[in-house]
């Protein structure tokens, strides 16, 4: 099986490009003409293509929206006219739910989005899901590594000496190797949008709290009045083998991948057979 990643020079396009076998990088398709896809996609030789280049700076989709709607919107229209019986993957977020009335956690079915990105990604599903009905549409958290160039929720504790929380706040975050290693899940699903990350039922604050002890960083820690809950759901995707790690624990992990924690593993007990 040949997997097309778009976007693989990107911190998620990357991340499955090298992590996954059988990949294969897709040339840039920024100016690109539908039968410039076409092409590319006929000349991949691709069973599988994971769409992960976005314009996902919101600010940046806000101040030109004309440039956003092209990226986020036309060019994965584009890529699912050319599919064409291959599997189409699409990298989609959380922010489609930015402006919920109730706190989540939210299922695929209650979508508000409230600002120029978040609308042009959930018309990107539809639109896509229109042309594809076996396309799948990955709703994404915000994801971090260690040492990546973007700033990301790691970054942000390791370098910081305080830090503002709210007790009351819940959202994902979501360690970006499990991204990556959920992908050969991800290619079985069928057709849909699916909420893609880890979930979590303790707040950002005692998230970050206990995850700073865990590394030995000492933050000052304080509580800030709540920002809106992208908390998510992801029981759907779930049911079809596609696991994460919670929060705190996929946090950990990272820690642990990168030799940043100080407190030892848990004790296993011996086995008595």
């Amino acid at each position: 099986m040949t997997i097309l990643i778009t976007g693989a020079k990107g911190f998620v396009g990357n991340k499955i490009f090298t992590t996954c076998s059988g990949t294969a990088a897709s040339p840039s398709l920024r100016g690109v003409t539908q039968t410039d896809i076409d092409r590319i996609i006929d000349a991949s030789g691709a069973d599988v293509i994971v769409h992960t280049a976005a314009i996902s700076d919101m600010g940046a989709c806000a101040a030109d929206p004309e440039a956003s709607y092209k990226a986020n919107v036309d060019l994965p229209v584009m890529l699912a006219k050319a599919c064409r019986g291959r599997k189409l993957i699409c990298f989609s977020s959380d922010q489609v739910y930015n402006s919920c009335e109730k706190g989540g956690p939210y299922t695929e079915d209650t979508v508000n989005p409230g600002n120029t990105y978040s609308r042009h990604k959930l018309e990107m599903e539809q639109r896509v899901l229109d042309i594809d009905p076996d396309a799948v549409m990955l709703r994404a958290e915000w994801m971090y590594d260690f040492g990546a160039v973007r700033a990301n929720y790691m970054s942000l504790v390791l370098n910081a000496d305080e830090l503002r929380f709210s007790t009351r706040e819940y959202r994902g975050v979501t360690y970006v190797k499990e991204v990556a290693d959920n992908i050969a899940n991800v290619i079985k699903l069928p057709g849909g949008a699916y909420n893609y990350g880890s979930e979590t039922d303790r707040s950002i604050y005692e998230i970050t709290r206990e995850f700073a002890e865990y590394i030995g960083k000492d933050i000052n820690l304080s509580d800030s009045p709540p920002g809106h809950n992208l908390w998510m759901d992801c029981s759907k995707a779930r049911k079809y083998g596609v696991v994460f790690s919670n929060v705190l624990d996929g946090l950990k992990k990272c820690a642990d991948d990168y030799g940043l924690s100080i407190l030892p593993p848990p004790m296993t007990q011996p086995s008595l057979s």
